[in-house]
C-alpha cells in the first residue's frame, strides 16, 4: 500500500489496479479537484481500475462535478463506503445523475465487503 495526498483528499493505492480515495472534511469538490483526481488515477493505476470512495469525512460537490467524477473510461467500478443514513442518501443522489458514462457502482457499509465486490468486477 501506497499512500498520496492530492490538494483535495487522500489516495490510497492497494494494488496497481485499486485505489482507495478519501476526500478531506469540508471539501467542496470542483471540476478542477475532479480534473486532478483522473489524472492521479490515469499516472499511478493501471487500467481498468476499481476505486473505492471512503465517505468518512463529510464533503459537497458543485453541479459541474457531479456529472464529470469518475466518468473516465479506465474506470471499472466505484464502491462508496458510507457509515451513516446521510451519507448513505447522499451517495444514492449521485447515482441519478446524468453523465457522458454511466457508473457500475454500489454502495456499502462494510470495508472488506466493498473491496471483495471490487475484486469481482470486470
Amino acid at each position: 500500500m501506497k499512500e498520496y495526498e492530492l490538494s483535495f483528499a487522500k489516495l490510497i493505492i492497494h494494488d496497481s489496479s485499486l485505489v482507495e480515495v478519501i476526500i478531506n472534511s469540508g471539501v467542496l469538490v470542483d471540476l478542477p479537484k475532479v480534473d486532478e483526481y483522473h489524472s492521479f488515477l490515469l499516472n499511478y493505476l493501471t487500467a481498468p481500475f476499481n476505486v473505492l470512495i471512503n465517505k468518512v469525512n463529510s464533503y459537497s460537490y458543485d453541479e459541474a462535478a457531479i456529472r464529470e467524477i469518475g466518468t473516465l473510461r479506465e474506470i471499472n467500478a466505484l464502491a462508496f463506503l458510507t457509515y451513516n443514513k446521510i451519507s448513505f442518501l447522499a451517495t444514492q443522489s449521485l447515482f441519478n445523475y446524468s453523465r457522458s458514462r454511466d457508473w457500475k457502482c454500489q454502495c456499502f457499509q462494510n470495508k472488506e465487503k466493498a473491496f471483495e465486490w471490487l475484486k469481482r468486477q470486470t
